[in-house]
């Protein structure tokens, strides 16, 4: 009996550990995240890469236009040359998240020769097809402009893939307040997943 109760203990014990371990894991992640979706380190670089959302029918959504018009804006600062748009498209649409990207760009000044479309169906895939074409050209200094929320993942990957990127988050994202919080959570999370197992390996557990 007092060796079912001593292993009882023990089991009791190790569960409050790994729960406490995994809360503070969890706190630290999004404390980061957190961090990393205040920072602008717009500077010098080769490309600028935008990060993929939703459009509709080739119109690109609040979100996605107002990350378009930070690339818009860097590109006008001659901060980078080229902008490299990215995203896939849902079944049914006419028109991927590139597409729409590409055409907003080229109807705001950009000429299609300063513009780069690649699509995937999540930001790994759209990263990795970024570093793909930018490596044959010789490039890998980047400036990443998605919403800050989902800023940390975004480097993180940028840094798997071979790039070397600097944040510069939308400052204008009709996502804040309050209905930016269930984003944080998601991408919280995905970052803390995202370090222990890889983000590689998430892409393929999903496709």
């Amino acid at each position: 009996m007092q060796i079912l109760a001593g292993t009882w203990r023990f089991v009791w014990r190790a569960l409050v550990i790994t729960v406490v371990l995994f809360a503070g894991y969890m706190a630290v992640t999004a404390v980061q995240v957190w961090l990393t979706s205040r920072q602008f380190d717009a500077r010098p670089a080769e490309a600028v890469v935008v990060m993929g959302a939703a459009q509709y029918d080739g119109v690109p959504s609040p979100d996605l236009a107002a990350r378009l018009t930070q690339a818009e804006s860097l590109w006008r600062r001659h901060l980078a040359p080229i902008v490299v748009v990215t995203g896939y498209k849902e079944p049914g649409d006419r028109y991927t998240e590139a597409q729409a990207s590409g055409t907003w760009l080229v109807d705001h000044g950009l000429a299609a020769d300063e513009i780069v479309e690649v699509g995937g169906s999540d930001s790994w895939a759209n990263l990795s097809e970024a570093a793909d074409v930018l490596h044959r050209r010789g490039l890998d200094k980047v400036l990443i402009v998605t919403d800050g929320f989902h800023e940390d993942r975004s480097l993180a990957i940028a840094t798997d893939v071979g790039l070397q990127a600097w944040p510069a988050p939308v400052k204008d994202s009709p996502i804040s307040g309050w209905s930016a919080v269930p984003y944080f959570a998601k991408e919280t999370l995905g970052v803390a997943v995202g370090r222990v197992v890889g983000y590689s390996r998430l892409h393929d557990l999903r496709s």
